[in-house]
């Protein structure tokens, strides 16, 4: 068996040494139990503005089964992360990030649940204990309302997992370029398991998802899988319109029946009510034609600079 890693790197440099021994001994290990034949790392730098580039072409220049893909810009984790897997030769890919907050020790039983037959692993935490109350709110939030849009999302999952060379093989097949990965590979169906972990403290550094950038992720990962908020505004225009033809009505019995109408709250609420659902809807029309403008226009998810111990 060959086994691929594909580790996104931006800004890592701080971190990178620790995860570079760490799953070296677990290489050897896996080795030695006969797990694997042959291991690759695929390094994905992200367009790092740090040392990580210098640090990961030493590595690749003492070792020909470490490799090392940069881009020419930051195109973002997902866009990484589908280059990594995109030139993933082993029978088996697994990724993660660099972090080690998703411990790489949890790899072995995902091995152990490919050599049973799945095609699919994903890496699951057990609990969000270690997390602030607000960031476990909005983790939990974020994936009842995506269960509630219709997206297939395995709970608690981020982007540590185990694919096949078959899963691989299709899943080069997405094109679009609003990647929302979590999304995409349960679509596949292909046979898939849970392995638990618990999720450790970030080795160093600092975490490259802001509360901006966690909020657009969702905003991506709703509006690339699901029609629902449309569905929605158009629903609960209905209901605004069945609710404005009876207030026409009411307003029609009190002319005829010559009874005071009220006046400037009855007159500038309703208007600033419908105002506002208005500019929502428009806010979301707009994500989704915003989304197609990308998808037309057919720009490449990245642009890979230089590749270092890959094939031509």
């Amino acid at each position: 068996m060959k086994l691929s890693l594909i580790i996104p790197c931006y800004n890592e440099e701080q971190v990178i040494g620790e995860t570079h021994s760490r799953l070296q001994k677990l290489v050897a290990d896996w080795r030695q139990k006969g797990l694997t034949e042959e291991c690759e790392i695929i390094y994905v730098n992200d367009g790092s503005r740090d040392k990580t580039l210098a640090i990961l072409k030493d590595y690749a220049g003492k070792d020909p089964n470490i490799k090392v893909i940069s881009f020419s810009n930051n195109f973002g984790h997902q866009a990484a992360l589908t280059a990594g897997l995109s030139f993933a030769g082993g029978d088996a890919a697994v990724s993660l990030d660099a972090d080690l907050q998703d411990p790489p020790q949890v790899i072995e039983e995902m091995i152990h649940a490919f050599k049973e037959g799945y095609e699919i692993v994903y890496g699951v935490r057990k609990d969000r204990t270690e997390d602030t109350f607000f960031k476990r709110f909005t983790a939990h939030a974020f994936y009842k309302l995506m269960r509630f849009m219709g997206v297939s999302c395995v709970y608690n999952h981020a982007d540590f997992r185990l694919m096949s060379r078959n899963a691989l093989r299709e899943f080069k097949q997405y094109r679009e370029i609003n990647r929302f990965i979590r999304g995409m590979i349960p679509l596949m169906g292909f046979s898939s398991c849970i392995v638990e972990y618990d999720r450790e403290k970030r080795f160093a550094g600092e975490t490259k998802y802001n509360i901006r950038k966690m909020m657009a992720f969702a905003i991506d990962g709703i509006t690339s899988f699901s029609c629902v908020p449309l569905r929605i505004a158009s629903v609960l225009g209905l209901v605004i319109f069945m609710g404005s033809c009876g207030l026409m009505l009411w307003a029609l019995v009190q002319a005829l029946t010559s009874t005071t109408v009220p006046g400037w709250a009855s007159t500038v609420l309703p208007v600033y009510f419908l105002g506002g659902i208005q500019l929502i809807f428009f806010g979301i029309l707009g994500e989704y034609v915003g989304k197609i403008y990308m998808e037309v226009k057919e720009r490449p998810l990245f642009i890979v600079k230089e590749t270092i111990n890959f094939e031509d």
